[in-house]
């Protein structure tokens, strides 16, 4: 289940990350696998709200947990039903950007974190999850103090998936993608274009791979 914010749910005529992980399972993976979630669509701009189906592949198979302006904070109070209502059992989250633009400092927004854990635990004691640091993104080159909290909180992070990783649910930290740049890997600064759909396919995808022996490394 891809669990993310507007970077995840993508908008209309995008492929979005989850296009791209779920490509590279089909060529890797070796076996039958299913991309779940209890939503389908993308978010349209033009009447911004959630509710557009234009893929630019429509085969694509669409399910998902992301929303277009939605963090840790949002996502913790749902990620228990979800899980439970569709059978989860991996998750790949990337969140947090909102959270501290908007919401929530680091420590508010570590703590929704183990908010989240235990509810997807709760839904699935064997559940595991592969999370991802707050990548750059152009607000952070801009404004100082949201760059601190955004550097705190990948800290808290990281303690967080060391203090909670256990053998039946594992929790691991992709690591950031390496030659991720705002100006060459977005189109205005956050949300990624193609190039960076594919870095962060290949951060959940080498982390599974590394860990689990899932599929083999991104080949993009």
């Amino acid at each position: 289940m891809p669990v993310g914010d507007s970077m995840t749910i993508g908008s209309t005529g995008e492929h979005t990350w989850r296009y791209r992980m779920w490509e590279h399972l089909r060529e890797t993976y070796g076996g039958p696998f299913a991309l779940v979630g209890p939503r389908e669509t993308l978010y349209d701009k033009a009447t911004d709200a959630p509710v557009s189906y234009e893929y630019a592949d429509p085969d694509f198979p669409r399910a998902h947990l992301a929303g277009w302006g939605e963090g840790w904070l949002h996502m913790a109070p749902l990620i228990g039903d979800a899980v439970r209502s569709c059978d989860a059992d991996v998750l790949l989250v990337s969140l947090g950007l909102i959270d501290l633009g908007f919401y929530t400092n680091a420590e508010q927004t570590a703590e929704n974190v183990h908010r989240f854990v235990a509810a997807a635990r709760s839904a699935n004691p064997r559940i595991r999850m592969v999370v991802l640091p707050v990548i750059p993104n152009v607000r952070a080159t801009s404004d100082a103090p949201f760059a601190t909290q955004v550097t705190r909180f990948n800290e808290l992070l990281a303690k967080a998936v060391a203090d909670l990783d256990e053998p039946r649910s594992p929790l691991l930290l992709a690591s950031p993608p390496p030659s991720y740049d705002i100006h060459l890997d977005t189109y205005d600064g956050t949300h990624p274009n193609a190039s960076g759909e594919h870095k962060i396919a290949a951060a959940f995808a080498d982390a599974i791979y590394q860990a689990w022996d899932v599929g083999e490394p991104y080949a993009g």
